[in-house]
């Protein structure tokens, strides 16, 4: 069934689930330049598209193709060899063990984090959590990659970040995309901030590159890694495409999601006191270490039903480059494949009562009676997103470290919501802080 994708992208989703089922066509564009999308949001479709066919589904769409314009092409809009090359070479830095090393960066963050939030809770005033959030993961995100350069960064960073992503959003959606180097303003502003960043980036790959290969930071790493099947060594330009994809999904979703974590705690104090306790009797006051991770249960449990609700990454696209079947609806070859962790996220055959935040429905039991697809925040198959544990750790490291000094109490029963290239609130989100206990000792 076919159906116009309307201005308000992720209610026009839940409305062509419920209006016409599994697989429905959506008309994007003013008239004679329309092309379809056909989104996909049953949990078999989902799987056949991200993990079923890996070169019948690709990234060669025009989102992806202005990411990698602006933010360097790596793991997350590469494709074929050069993907896997890199995914090889890459992949050993982000295993279990390796983030395991970062949590001390991260719960330093997390600490000052909850300091600058205990003197807001001090005067009784209520602050911008997703203000507070982007800062946390920025500095704990730019410290793991850069070092002892990331007050270097982080300011070219806050500046550019929102540049760029709003530049990419428009052209990937434009089906009339002017060539790159014709100075419209937005361009002339986009090009200023690429060269700001890339500046900054390879100043600093370039100073890494002449010191000892002992660093401990992601670029430090990343300089010393090798394909374990040809041995070759990663490029300056590889590097910071990697860097840059990783400075993307690594403080702007991560941040969304704890915004929307915190301010859902806020509005459910029963859930809110649960975390509490289980935070209180695992941690007992002092910063969380690595070990303390896998039993913050409960803790992990809401960060994950937070990202149900609010999926950062709420729409995935792939170009079907063959003609294919899904759910017995035939997709042309050359057509774009939508998948809306979104839409899926809120299937009530999937989710019952799905606008209800219930943390519960992440326990091992539920967990293992759901399709493996009913939800996917990180994506799936061979290309789902290697970060994937490094954002959970990063996000339960911060909730304990807020909640374990704080009560949260949200303002706003609604936050208006902008899609971008990743999800993220329209406004500030607006949080009371009440502080539970002395600030705990130091590690």
């Amino acid at each position: 069934m076919a159906r116009h994708l309307q201005r308000d992208q992720l209610g026009t989703f839940e409305r062509a689930v419920a209006e016409y089922g599994d697989v429905v066509r959506l008309g994007v564009g003013p008239p004679g330049l329309r092309r379809d999308l056909f989104l996909v949001t049953h949990p078999d479709g989902v799987e056949q598209v991200l993990a079923g066919d890996p070169d019948g589904y690709t990234k060669n769409t025009p989102y992806f193709e202005e990411i990698a314009a602006y933010l360097g092409n790596g793991l997350l809009t590469s494709g074929g060899t050069r993907w896997r090359q890199q995914r090889r070479t890459v992949a050993p830095l982000f295993s279990h063990r390796r983030i395991n090393s970062y949590v001390d960066v991260m719960a330093d963050e997390a600490t000052r984090l909850a300091d600058r939030c205990g003197m807001a809770a001090g005067s009784g005033v209520s602050i911008d959590v997703n203000a507070a959030m982007v800062e946390y993961t920025l500095r704990a995100v730019g410290r793991i990659l850069f070092g002892a350069d990331v007050d270097d960064a982080i300011p070219v960073i806050r500046a550019t970040f929102p540049v760029l992503n709003e530049h990419v959003r428009r052209r990937g959606m434009n089906p009339l995309r002017l060539p790159r180097r014709v100075p419209t303003p937005a361009q002339v502003r986009a090009a200023r901030a690429q060269r700001a960043l890339y500046r900054v980036v390879d100043d600093i790959i370039e100073r890494r590159s002449g010191e000892s290969a002992s660093g401990r930071d992601l670029i430090s790493l990343l300089l010393a890694a090798r394909d374990p099947e040809t041995g070759a060594p990663m490029s300056d330009q590889e590097i910071r495409d990697q860097v840059l994809i990783f400075l993307l999904a690594g403080h702007e979703t991560t941040s969304t999601a704890l915004t929307f974590t915190v301010h859902l705690l806020g509005r459910h104090p029963d859930t809110q006191e649960a975390v509490h306790s289980e935070i209180a009797d695992v941690l007992g006051g002092r910063a969380p270490h690595a070990d303390d991770i896998a039993r913050l249960t409960l803790t992990e449990m809401a960060v994950k039903e937070a990202m149900r609700l609010y999926p950062p990454a709420h729409g995935l696209g792939r170009l079907a480059e063959h003609e294919v079947t899904i759910s017995g609806y035939r997709i042309p070859a050359g057509s774009i494949v939508l998948l809306s962790p979104w839409a899926t996220h809120r299937r009530p055959d999937l989710w019952p009562e799905p606008q209800r935040f219930d943390p519960a429905r992440f326990e091992p039991a539920a967990e293992q009676a759901r399709p493996r697809y009913a939800y996917f925040p990180f994506a799936g198959g061979l290309r789902g997103c290697i970060g994937g544990h490094f954002a959970m750790t990063e996000a339960v490291v911060a909730i304990a470290a807020l909640l374990g000094r704080f009560s949260v109490d949200s303002d706003a029963p609604d936050i208006p919501l902008l899609t971008q290239l990743t999800l993220r609130p329209a406004g500030p989100v607006r949080c009371r802080l009440d502080l539970r206990q002395p600030a705990p000792v130091s590690r």
